[in-house]
């Protein structure tokens, strides 16, 4: 239960502390006096999106705080505990802050979270029931949700989706193969020439140079004799040679050698000289040798380099693209020869897929149907109570050609609010102010199942007023006994109802529009209840109405409704 909710700095609100206590509770107030703002501040409390226009003007940050009494309750201490967080007492704090520049941080009695764990906790705290909340009856995944929730199927749906995601992926699989398979059978034939073609040219990396040296070589034989020949007859020519100079040498650096001993370093240095000459008069002639005039070899080496040359334009830049364009082609033929076998296993996940999808889809059906049956006695028992006596309510499951990923069949609420009409969709039928009743009803029913221990109506009295007004208020406050309910409205009917009021005011303070609260009681309730009303609240008639509607707040109301009895038992059996 929500004890206390303290707003500080959140739009028109300076700083507010709004105390709150078991049963029905109501906020009321003047048209754009901050209602709303309040249902926001608990919003951001329960992990929504916030921002920077949520700080009021001139301030640093805003900041929402609640304080709730959680008993013994096992679901939330468990996922407490899973946090590492205590609850001292049953006591848990929530508070979030966001700054002026948009940034938010969020505590859980002390301890820094995120607000995705906020999220989590205030889930299993409050139920927010907003204005617009009912149209999302008119919409067929909302109900089918609403649907599942009741029939504690949401782990079959979610399994139903996977299926069908899976299913997906092994199609994709399948039509992805198929059409490689195809497209490389239309392409057979030029894979298989590029795949011979460069098969058979037998590519070398590296090889392209050594040809490029070998037709220099031979390109130049002629020119390559004469140079050798001219550079050997320099170094070996028997007069003027190189060497047979040098061999006149020997006598005189031994004559040195043999006067003075160091000069053997200089005999030294001429022998090195000698044999150098001599090793190099020897790598010309051989050479020489290896130059060879060949037009047929010359022929056939460039016959090599134009292929090699046709290649790399074709295929590459390199050798080494041309060798990978090769494989792939390869690779690619490769592929059509185990294609029938890749897609015939494809093809088989493919029915293994749809089998597990069709079973999965039957597992949620199942529990559907049965729920379908179960939520329409439930909501059409409470119908009477919310001021539709006649009304008839059902839940139809639609059977689809295909299973989706929501399953085998949509889901369609259907209503007949009135005597000798058939049944329709609700969308179709119902007004705002019966699609509020009719969301009501479902909201208490699924909050029930959920264990939510406080449930927040922003403005559910919208279309409605009256009698009609009475009974929805008497519902309310039934509900109040098995919840924390908490009531944003503008009509007196409901306010009338609840064991604790509270008003919002605005008023102007140093320049700013700022939102305040009072809890009001005695003198100060009848007042504000006759100004709800619409009249005068300092007339006698006005008041005297006033309290007229609270004397029938503690007169005996009217009785729930036989049938309601049943449904009561049942939801407490899905509670257990």
């Amino acid at each position: 239960m929500l004890t206390q909710l303290r707003i500080r700095n959140v739009a028109i609100i300076e700083s507010v502390a709004l105390p709150l206590g078991p049963g029905l509770n109501v906020l009321s107030g003047e048209t754009g006096a901050g209602k709303s703002i309040i249902i926001g501040a608990l919003g951001l409390l329960v992990g929504e999106r916030a921002s920077a226009d949520d700080v009021r003007t001139g301030a640093d940050k805003a900041t929402v705080e609640g304080q709730f009494e959680v008993g013994a309750s096992a679901d939330i201490r468990r996922a407490l505990d899973e946090l590492g967080i205590e609850a001292d007492e049953g006591i848990i704090v929530l508070k979030r802050e966001v700054s002026a520049a948009g940034r938010t941080r969020a505590w859980i009695n002390g301890t820094p979270v995120t607000a995705g764990v906020l999220a989590s906790i205030g889930r299993l705290l409050v139920n927010v029931h907003g204005q617009n909340d009912a149209q999302s009856l008119l919409d067929e995944p909302s109900q089918r949700e609403m649907l599942d929730r009741f029939a504690g199927a949401l782990v079959e749906a979610a399994r139903v989706a996977e299926a069908h995601a899976s299913l997906a992926d092994a199609r994709a699989a399948l039509a992805s193969r198929i059409a490689r398979r195809d497209e490389a059978a239309k392409r057979a034939d030029y894979l298989r020439h590029v795949a011979t073609e460069i098969a058979e040219a037998r590519l070398r990396e590296g090889e392209e140079d050594a040809l490029a040296s070998e037709s220099a070589r031979l390109t130049h034989a002629e020119e390559l004799k004469s140079l050798t020949a001219e550079i050997a007859g320099a170094l070996e020519g028997t007069e003027g040679g190189v060497l047979d100079q040098l061999g006149h040498l020997q006598r005189p650096f031994a004559a040195l050698q043999r006067i003075d001993d160091s000069a053997g370093r200089l005999q030294s240095a001429y022998d090195a000289a000698f044999y150098a000459l001599e090793e190099l008069a020897r790598e010309v002639n051989a050479y020489a040798d290896d130059v060879e005039h060949d037009p047929e070899r010359l022929a056939d080496v460039e016959r090599r380099r134009d292929q090699i040359y046709r290649l790399l334009k074709k295929y590459g830049g390199t050798v080494l693209k041309v060798l990978e364009t090769g494989a792939a082609a390869a690779m690619e033929l490769d592929g059509l020869e185990t294609a029938a076998h890749d897609v015939a296993a494809l093809d088989a996940a493919v029915h293994k897929a749809q089998a597990a999808l069709r079973g999965a889809a039957a597992n949620l059906t199942a529990r559907r149907k049965k729920a379908a049956a179960e939520l329409g006695a439930a909501v059409e028992a409470r119908l009477p109570e919310l001021g539709m006596a006649d009304g008839r309510f059902s839940v139809r499951l639609v059977p689809l050609d295909d299973v989706m990923a929501s399953g085998a069949e949509g889901i369609e609420y259907r209503v007949a609010l009135n005597v000798g009409h058939e049944d329709r969709p609700l969308a179709r039928v119902a007004s705002g102010g019966e699609l509020a009743r009719v969301m009501l009803a479902l909201k208490t029913i699924l909050a029930g199942l959920d264990r939510v221990p406080t449930l927040i109506f922003d403005e559910v009295d919208a279309g409605i007023g009256g009698a009609v007004g009475l009974m929805v208020a008497d519902a309310m406050r039934r509900v109040g006994e098995r919840h924390q309910v908490f009531a944003i409205t503008h009509l007196a009917q409901i306010a009338s109802r609840a064991q604790h009021h509270v008003v919002v005011r605005k008023a102007a303070k140093g320049g700013i529009t700022a939102a305040d609260i009072t809890v009001v009681e005695g003198d100060a309730r009848v007042a504000e209840l006759a100004r709800m009303l619409g009249g005068d609240a300092s007339t006698d008639a006005s008041r005297a109405h006033a309290r007229e509607l609270l004397a029938g707040a503690t007169a005996e109301r009217t009785p729930i409704p036989a049938q309601l009895h049943g449904v009561e038992r049942k939801l407490r059996n899905k509670r257990a």
